[in-house]
């Protein structure tokens, strides 16, 4: 028999009675001496209820944006449902489902049977709205279908909310082209990283980052941070967030110890771009996932991404080429001739080399095809329109996009903008 009893209400009543009804049976509702498997059956049937709550909690949120009652008293929906007591993050979820209902009926249809939970619901609202920002054209019904049966397959398979957040992500960038923007997960100018003493004194980290210095991070503190075994071989009692808080400790020791001439010094090896041979737009970083065909770019050319080639079984095909690698001797020529980042001025020794013809279109690593540019300006040659070439003059020179400079016209390295209209010549 069934732990939680089954309501007869008359169709005639009020939704509000009916609720009502249910209410009382889950307040009578006594769990205490039920057997284990009891215990697992009333669960899931609590689930399912749940399920059900949250769909028609959306639903009522889309009546009450409808109907117009939170604006007859002044305020926003969000706030309405605030006041009544959801918290924020609940009442925004809430909309963003509700927002929903008439455009992806497929996924409602399931949420209305109690299959689906919220939060994951909410990921799939998010997931097919990502994919349609990232798109290039307008997606339409048929494409928007088969978005929403990718992304509940990956439910139904045993997905959570972010392994939903992820396949979106990858699904928006199979669509995405160079000019269509670059996603927020990718967007360096975006990066943020506050710190505030509080009152015992102790100083709190707070950052938002892309996803080249998220994986960064992410696989220093991973490598840094791993659990040590106490001289007795016992496990390491240090929690994870203990760990890297450690680790962080190592990171800026290990700064500290750099030498003040690091021209010639290459950056060590510390992330992983994979790369399947067959379907280059599904390439994604070890530990953070997808990246942009811009990104993919751009990673392949920075001596900091090891790049490995793989079949559809993943079976490696190949691995960066070495001489990918900016040797000690070209960082050196490349301090010497352009001084600093060619495009913004910033000092040397925080630039990257930058293959002009892209390594992975083949381009070789030497001084002729290569310029020094900072993260900030990497990014943004690879992902925002401009052009770098060698002049006449063996100096790099960039064009800006349209954008930028209708005409296009040619601009010297930063450390020769002295150059006058004259020497335009150069860079014929």
């Amino acid at each position: 028999m069934s732990v939680i009893a089954e309501v007869s209400v008359s169709a005639e009543l009020p939704p509000s009675t009916e609720l009502s009804a249910v209410g009382s049976v889950l307040r009578e509702l006594r769990c205490d001496d039920l057997s284990g498997r009891a215990t697992f059956d009333a669960m899931g049937q609590v689930l399912a209820l749940r399920n059900l709550i949250d769909h028609h909690a959306a639903r009522l949120a889309a009546q009450l944006d409808r109907l117009g009652v939170a604006r007859d008293h002044g305020r926003s929906t969000r706030e309405l449902l605030i006041v009544m007591g959801f918290a924020p993050s609940v009442a925004q979820r809430l909309l963003r489902i509700a927002g929903s209902l008439d455009t992806l009926p497929t996924l409602h249809a399931h949420a209305a049977d109690g299959a689906i939970p919220a939060e994951h619901l909410d990921a799939i609202v998010r997931g097919v709205s990502h994919i349609a920002g990232r798109s290039a054209e307008p997606i339409d019904d048929a494409l928007r279908l088969t978005h929403v049966a990718d992304l509940l397959g990956q439910y139904f398979s045993g997905a959570t909310p972010a392994d939903i957040d992820a396949r979106a992500r990858t699904l928006g960038n199979q669509l995405a082209s160079d000019t269509n923007g670059l996603p927020a997960a990718e967007d360096r100018q975006l990066n943020e990283l506050t710190h505030h003493r509080d009152t015992d004194g102790r100083l709190h980290l707070e950052a938002s980052l892309d996803l080249e210095v998220g994986e960064k991070l992410c696989a220093a503190l991973n490598a840094l941070g791993a659990p040590r075994p106490q001289p007795d071989g016992s496990r390491d009692p240090r929690t994870i967030a203990r760990r890297h808080a450690d680790a962080l400790d190592t990171i800026l020791d290990i700064a500290a110890r750099m030498p003040s001439d690091i021209a010639s010094a290459a950056p060590k090896t510390q992330l992983l771009l994979t790369i399947p041979a067959d379907t280059p737009t599904l390439a994604e970083l070890d530990l953070l996932g997808s990246v942009t065909q811009a990104t993919l770019r751009r990673l392949s050319c920075d001596a900091a991404t090891t790049t490995l080639l793989v079949d559809d079984e993943r079976v490696p095909l190949d691995i960066s080429r070495e001489k990918r690698f900016v040797p000690p001797h070209i960082r050196k020529a490349l301090h010497v001739r352009d001084e600093c980042c060619i495009k913004c001025g910033a000092p040397a020794n925080r630039t990257q080399a930058h293959h002009l013809t892209h390594w992975i279109d083949g381009g070789d690593t030497s001084l002729d095809n290569s310029c020094l540019l900072c993260p900030t300006c990497h990014t943004d040659i690879h992902h925002n329109g401009w052009d770098v070439f060698l002049g006449t003059d063996r100096h790099p020179w960039l064009i800006p996009p349209t954008a930028v400079d209708p005409t296009r016209t040619p601009l010297p390295a930063h450390n020769r903008r002295t150059l006058n209209l004259d020497n335009l010549s150069a860079a014929a």
